[in-house]
């Protein structure tokens, strides 16, 4: 869908993305916030920011409960939604145009004027406590809190998490919105036929009802190597791994984009190296690779699940297409098979209010940098073999990783293939 960017900075502090996208039918709106778990005052209370998401749709200055609230937001078929991560809170929603102002106006309300109360906070710890402990039963879930741990990331495990919800209090929540939730530390994007309307926006937007604040620092973790780790589950029959490499920088837009056609080409089909080679032969149903650029850091992970009995058999796949790519050992005939699959991929990825709002909220919501939609595809074609293989040789020149998994089986064999991994960065 053709649409135009316009990034705004309002009076009152808050930065945010215009997105005209002319005949739309639908508006789309996200309001961010650096307010999750890692800006909550103490660990003892770390579940809080999560508990006061849970609350947003609550009791506000317009409606004395949620069920009001929500009867009265949905009545004409409009979403909402919030999420909390270790950095951000985000509040979305999507409606019909003709009923965009009314919906904005109901936002307002919710994210500037709640009116936490006791009944509320008992019943959304119990429902946190519902979904975290639900989210054990995750092996994935499980796991990969416990990778970012043993990296050397301040953050908790769900089961740690679960542990502090009862220690939430009242004077927590309303602590954690008055310190978070200030203009300056607000965010947006808004998508839509915004032509004669942006005006508009920008006004109401000027006119709530927050303080003035700061837009909190992202914080810095020293980042580490950690020796294997098996979290054991007698009722998991397989084995669910992850293997995170870690660098002490962030990358570049270029190394990412090379770094993303390199884990297309590893597991990204049915005829990658990595994971059809594995498919062909029998050894396991499903895994990825997959390269993430931090604040501070960037990270190349592997991941998915293996039988028991077949996991010394991917593993000794995993590593030999790695030293491949250490080798230099990959085609311009794969590397222009990737850039082929991310130009459809991103011209996909257009197709609806929400995805393009996506696209720029991702990255704007991070470090505040608007992407161009239109430069991608240049961006994929410039993709050498070059940058792809220096990139990926300094994550294994770093020589800053982990192996865990989640299996009912022995420590022994995680350690055995953790060695096989080691002959990797033991390569002369």
């Amino acid at each position: 869908m053709k649409h135009t960017t316009t990034e705004v900075r309002l009076k009152n502090g808050a930065r945010g993305l215009l997105i005209d996208i002319p005949g739309a039918t639908v508006m789309s709106f996200q309001f961010h916030f650096r307010a999750g778990n890692r800006y909550v005052k103490g660990k003892d209370i770390y579940e809080t920011a999560h508990v006061m998401e849970h609350m947003a749709f609550g009791a506000n200055a317009q409606f004395k409960s949620e069920h009001a609230y929500e009867a009265e937001f949905t009545k004409n078929g409009a979403y909402h939604n919030a999420y909390t991560s270790d950095l951000s809170m985000v509040y979305v929603a999507d409606c019909a145009d003709f009923e965009w102002q009314r919906i904005l106006e109901l936002q307002q309300v919710a994210i500037c004027q709640p009116k936490f109360n006791t009944t509320e906070l008992e019943a959304e710890k119990g429902n946190v406590k519902s979904e975290l402990t639900g989210y054990l039963n995750n092996h994935n879930r499980v796991l990969w809190p416990k990778i970012q741990q043993l990296l050397g990331e301040d953050v908790y495990t769900f089961w740690q998490r679960l542990q502090t919800i009862h220690n939430v209090q009242l004077k927590d929540i309303r602590e954690h919105h008055r310190r978070t939730h200030t203009t300056d530390n607000m965010r947006f994007v808004v998508a839509g036929k915004l032509d004669g309307r942006k005006a508009q926006i920008q006004r109401m937007l000027e006119d709530w009802e927050l303080p003035r604040g700061e837009r909190f620092d992202v914080p810095k973790d020293e980042l580490r190597s950690g020796n294997p780790t098996l979290i054991r589950r007698k009722e998991a029959s397989n084995l669910t791994f992850g293997w995170s490499m870690t660098l002490p920088r962030e990358l570049s837009d270029e190394e990412a984009e090379a770094m993303a056609c390199l884990d297309q080409i590893l597991t990204g089909t049915m005829h990658s190296r990595i994971y059809g080679a594995a498919r062909k032969k029998g050894l396991a149903y499903g895994m990825f690779s997959d390269t993430s650029v931090g604040f501070h850091d960037s990270s190349w992970d592997f991941g998915g699940q293996v039988n028991l009995d077949t996991a010394d058999g991917l593993f000794d796949i995993i590593v030999r297409e790695v030293k491949a790519v250490m080798d230099g050992k990959i085609t311009n005939e794969e590397l222009d098979a990737a850039k082929s699959y991310a130009l459809g991929r991103h011209q996909m990825g257009a197709q609806t209010v929400s995805q393009i709002s996506n696209f720029y909220s991702a990255r704007y919501f991070g470090d505040g940098f608007v992407k161009d939609y239109e430069k991608v595809p240049d961006a994929i074609r410039s993709i050498t073999l070059d940058r792809m293989l220096a990139t990926a040789r300094e994550f294994l020149a770093h020589n800053t990783w982990v192996l865990a998994g989640v299996s009912s089986g022995e420590k022994d064999d995680l350690v055995k293939l953790n060695e096989k991994l080691e002959t990797i960065f033991n390569k002369g």
